[in-house]
């Protein structure tokens, strides 16, 4: 069981430097050379990809680059670690 006894956002709770960063000071980091996969539901990718198709109840692995754009949608890891394989990208892990 989950309990949250505080709904008030500490006031002097520290921001992430990164948080700040415009585009271009992003991509200076090396932001266009990381990349995070997630499996995400056909229904979600629906909502993200409109001009695409995908099975409601399939679990498909979603590639993205830093910035959020997605780069690849696939059906097995096998297929992303394909992908990656010839890439120059680093990846992250999504917790």
């Amino acid at each position: 069981m989950y309990e949250k006894r505080n709904d008030a956002p500490a006031a002097d709770a520290p921001v992430h430097p990164l948080r700040g960063l415009t585009p271009a000071q992003f991509m200076a980091l090396g932001g266009d050379a990381v990349v995070y996969v997630r499996p995400v539901s056909g229904e979600t990718l629906s909502h993200l990809i409109v001009d695409a198709q995908f099975e409601q109840d399939e679990l498909y692995q979603l590639v993205m680059s830093a910035d959020g754009t997605p780069l690849l949608v696939t059906d097995t890891a096998d297929a992303v670690a394909e992908w990656l394989g010839d890439k120059n990208l680093g990846l992250a892990t999504v917790h």
